[in-house]
């Protein structure tokens, strides 16, 4: 059947497409590529499939891909989508200006004349790790954390202030 794939693909692909366009809903990019990730799958197992079954085929195999993706779109965020939509990016693409600069680079400072377990701490923490989960990494216990913890934030705030 493979010799003859592409008399087949002529005659078959508009019905394929008009097929899975009515079985799934969904927009026509994942219509399309669900259609052809049948096709690519029927070269494969060409030799498995008839050609009085190949539309049949075809169908069951595009209408499965289509759902599939369909349901991955609806879990996936899409920048594309995203920027179609509010005309802008997601999330801000503007670099820190050179007071922002100076700003950041004073906090770091400030964190760099914590004492060395303060400081491990505090990154910790800034990466979102627990009250438990740093003291299960440090070999504190979690109240210790916490009073370090404390006292690290403290004297950054006066700092600041």
């Amino acid at each position: 059947m493979v010799g003859d794939l592409d008399e087949l693909y002529r005659l078959l692909s508009p019905r394929l497409r008009q097929i899975v366009r009515a079985d799934v809903r969904a927009p026509e990019p994942v219509i399309e590529d669900a259609c052809q990730i049948a096709w690519s799958r029927l070269i494969r197992h060409s030799d498995q499939v008839r050609r009085e079954a190949a539309l049949s085929w075809l169908a069951t195999t595009a209408v499965r891909e289509a759902l599939k993706l369909a349901r991955r779109d609806g879990r996936e965020l899409s920048l594309d989508a995203e920027i179609e939509r509010s005309g802008e990016l997601p999330f801000p693409s503007r670099a820190p200006g050179p007071s922002e600069v100076l700003e950041l680079r004073g906090r770091l400072a400030e964190i760099g004349a914590l004492p060395e377990r303060q400081q491990r701490l505090i990154w910790m923490h800034a990466a979102g790790l627990s009250y438990v989960e740093m003291a299960e990494r440090t070999g504190d216990t979690r109240r210790t954390v916490e009073r370090q913890l404390l006292r690290a934030k403290g004297r950054l705030a006066r700092e600041a202030a």
